[in-house]
Formats: structure tokens, sequence, C-alpha cells
């Protein structure tokens, strides 16, 4: 057994709790790894070890491996939910075990599946909308309470969280510098919201597609009806068709309930489908028949179910050019192009970064609980100088590692990766971004000066790869110690 944060902690005392019952070790520690910034985390390595945790903790989520020693997965998550019915249930398994999952997933009341081998991402995400879903959950359980007191807490509480998320997912809320690029294409999503059009929304992954997404929903008419999301790439063409259209009890073995598909759960509301462009051909006909009549047939089903749904779907694949090439259905590509957004990358908005870098530092300051973070003069100056070919998703993960690496509160350069510091030069934008990296060369000037500006990035780049060493530095350029001081003095780079 084991458990990543000690009860008492009170940085993590509001986090809710996972238990992942794994007998190998190496895939608990990944499975925590990937979770432990959002959640508490309990380890267990057999059922029996589990039945343990969970009569002396309330978990909010548990995530169980299909083969292990003594009861399966499938049948310890079915003795889970007659006792603690309450913990969302998700179960983790290879493609082998995919016909015993089916069988047993409704007799378990699993929420999920996740096939091996798991994408980090989507794990994460997995469990968030099972922890979000638990919460939701008791918070109608609560509300029907109210209602049969005959209170009308049910109407406040809506108005309020409706209040609350439209807040949460303003357009205004996507950081920004003032004149970038982005004012103009949230000028046009805020727009295009309140008509009940199709939206697909084009960028490389990391840019904050999901997070425009859920802005358009909650600038809509459709804010207060549900939004649900769903991560096309990462559910193979069989599973992803039940989860999105359901299936009727029979429909397949195991199948011993009926299972309301994601569509019909966001009837009233939006549908978000993140990697469109992962999808088959086939698949992409039967999504297209959904979109054209309005109304969708559960797997086994006979008859057609209407469904209102606004569709907002996302992809980093240039999806025009599939369509040419014939590797996307050019109807459901016009069908789901109603009207189409593009997310810019963040090196074509390097105004961006620092706003972004700021939100970042206090966000990640206050997960790792080191609140009151600020960046050393000169850090931003570096942060701004990297392509960040990972977009958003890699500012963060860079600010968590300098934040964990630094001491103080003062975040300098140096604690960033070399990869970010190199950037400096000009050399990691040409190999990520084609001729961006000129952008960081001299224009202008006679050659003396244009070599002396290249000078100073070449010794400025290396002394904060280095920490600051002036003997590895002066080493690896060549340099006596003195010749380094009298060029830093001379390009004024003293530290």
């Amino acid at each position: 057994m084991h458990t990543d944060r000690p009860d008492n902690d009170p940085a993590s005392a509001d986090l809710p709790l996972v238990l992942v019952v794994d007998d190998e070790v190496r895939s608990q520690d990944a499975i925590r790894r990937t979770l432990d910034e959002e959640f508490r985390i309990l380890t267990a390595g057999s059922a029996d070890e589990a039945r343990v945790l969970m009569e002396r903790e309330e978990v909010a989520v548990i995530l169980c491996d299909q083969r292990m020693p003594g009861l399966s997965g499938v049948e310890f998550l079915r003795e889970v939910r007659e006792r603690w019915p309450e913990a969302v249930r998700i179960i983790i398994s290879g493609y082998t075990d995919s016909e015993d999952i089916i069988a047993g997933v409704n007799e378990a009341g699993i929420y999920q599946y996740v096939l091996k081998p798991w994408v980090p991402d989507h794990l994460l995400q997995t469990v968030r909308n099972a922890a979000e879903a638990r919460t939701l959950q008791q918070g109608l359980s609560r509300l029907e309470l109210d209602l049969r007191a005959g209170t009308s807490v049910l109407r406040h509480r809506r108005a309020d969280r409706l209040a609350q998320a439209r807040a949460t997912f303003d357009f205004d809320r996507i950081e920004r510098a003032p004149g970038s690029p982005l004012d103009a294409l949230c000028e046009m999503a805020a727009r295009v919201a309140r008509y009940d059009l199709s939206v697909l929304i084009l960028g490389e992954s990391g840019t904050g597609k999901e997070l425009l997404a859920r802005a358009i929903h909650y600038a809509s008419p459709r804010a207060a009806g549900p939004f649900v999301l769903e991560n096309c790439a990462a559910i193979p063409d069989t599973l992803l068709e039940s989860e999105l259209f359901g299936h009727k009890r029979g429909a397949f073995t195991g199948a011993y309930e009926d299972h309301v598909g994601l569509f019909q759960r966001a009837h009233g509301g939006t549908v978000f489908l993140d990697e469109i462009g992962e999808t088959s051909p086939a698949f992409q006909v039967k999504l297209l028949r959904v979109l054209q009549e309005g109304e969708l047939r559960p797997v086994g089903s006979t008859r057609a179910v209407p469904v209102d749904v606004r569709v907002v779907a996302a992809t980093h694949r240039r999806l025009a050019e599939d369509v040419a090439a014939g590797r996307f259905r050019e109807d459901l590509y016009y069908r789901l192009a109603g009207i189409t957004l593009q997310m810019p990358p963040l090196r074509e908005r390097a105004g961006d970064i620092a706003p972004i870098a700021r939100r970042l530092l206090d966000e990640v300051g206050q997960e790792l609980g080191r609140p009151g973070m600020r960046y050393a003069d000169g850090t931003l100056a570096v942060l701004m100088g990297y392509p960040w070919p990972g977009n958003i998703r890699e500012l963060r993960n860079e600010i968590a590692r300098a934040v964990a690496l630094s001491e103080g509160n003062s975040l300098p350069a140096e604690a960033f990766s070399t990869s970010v510091l190199q950037g400096q030069t000009g050399r990691h934008h040409a190999a990520a971004a084609g001729d961006a990296g000129a952008a960081a060369l001299p224009q202008s000037g006679t050659l003396q000066e244009r070599l002396d500006a290249i000078e100073a990035m070449v010794l400025r780049e290396t002394l904060l790869r280095l920490r600051w060493n002036k003997t590895h530095a002066a080493k690896e350029l060549g340099l006596s110690r003195v010749g380094l001081r009298a060029k830093l003095q001379r390009f004024g780079l003293e530290k």
C-alpha cells in the first residue's frame, strides 16, 4: 500500500482521492506520475489490499488493472459496485481482454475502460471526467433532497453554477497580450457562438483548442446544457461508436443493460470531438448520418433516438489536405466545418508567452505548494526566445520542472532545460520552425556589428546553459578566463 501525500497535508486535503489497483509496481508508478499533480493517490497491489484502503478512505475514483492474481479487475469492481457504489470505477486492460471487459462492463458498473498502452493525457482526462461525474452526482443527490423538502435550491444552484462556468470560460479568460492574434480569433468565435452552427477548430496539439471550445459553449444559448468531450484518437472505432451513440441490452456479449452514449447525455448542449481527424472512414459514415438526420441508433437498436446537440470538432491535422488525399470524407468535413477557426501556435504569437507564463507560474506554484513565485530578471526574455513546439502544454511542463528545481521565490532562467536556453541562439528556431530562427539574428548594421551581435548571443546562451560557470564556458568556447571576462565586459553581459 502506498500514498503519495500525508493525510494532514493541507495543500492536498481537498484533492479527490484516486485508488490505483495493480500488481505491477512500475504500472502504479507510471499512473501516479500522470495523476499526482491533480489528485491524491493511493496504490494497492491486490484486491485484498484495496479492500483495506476502501474501508478506511473515501475513494472518489478507482483504477483497476484487469489481470491480477486472484480476482480479475472486473470481478473486483463488481464487488466495489455493491459495497462502495459512489466510487467511480475505471478498468485498464490490453486489447486481448476487450471481450472480457465488454462482457462485464455493465454488471460491474464500469464508468470507462482504458486500453493499454494508455496515453497519459487521455488517462488524466478520463480520471478528471470521472471525478467530475462523481462530484456532479453527489451534487444532484443533495439537490434531490432539497427538492423533496420543497425548496427552490435546485434552480438557484443551477443558475450559480452556470454563472460561475460562464465567468471561468469567458473568452477574456483565454490568456493573451494586448494586440494578440487571438483577439480577432476570440472575437470571431464569440460572434459564432450565438448561432447554432457546427465549429471546426484547427491547430497544433497544446494550443488550447479545448479551452476555446468551452468558451464557445458557455457563450452560446446552449450554455445551460451539458458540455461533454471525447478524444477520438484514444479509443478504437468499435468502442468509440458505443461510447458516443450508446448500445442496447443484448447488443453484444455482456451488454446486460442499455448504455446511454455521450450524444444523448449532451442533449440540449455541446459535444466536443477532439482529434476528429484520427477516425476511420467507417466511423465517419456513422457520424455523418447522425449529424445529417439529427438522430442516432444505439448499437443493437432498431429505433432511432432524436438528439439535439451542437458539435464542435478539433484536430491537429490539416483536414482539407486529408480530404483531398481521400483520408477524410468530404461530406463530413463540410458538415463539421460550418465555421473553421485556426488556433495559431505559440511561436506565432510570442507576445502571448509572457502573460501565459505568468498565469501558469501562479497555477503551478499553488499546485506545488509554492505560492508567490515570480520570474527573475531576464527569465521571460529567455522563454520568449524559444519556439515551444509543444505549445502551452510544453511551457507548463517546463515551468513545473523549473519550480521544482529552483530555490527561493525568484525563478531564474538557469532553472529551465538546456533546449529552452539554447533557443536564444536561434538554432532551435531553425530546426523546429524553418526560417523562423532567422528572426533571432541581426538583420541590419555593418558586418562587424552583426558579428558582434552573434558573438554576444553565443556567449549568453553558453553561460545560461552552463549555469553561469565561467570556467566551463571559457573551456567550451576556447577562451581563457581573462579573455572571457573581457568579452563579457565588452558586451555588457556580466551576470
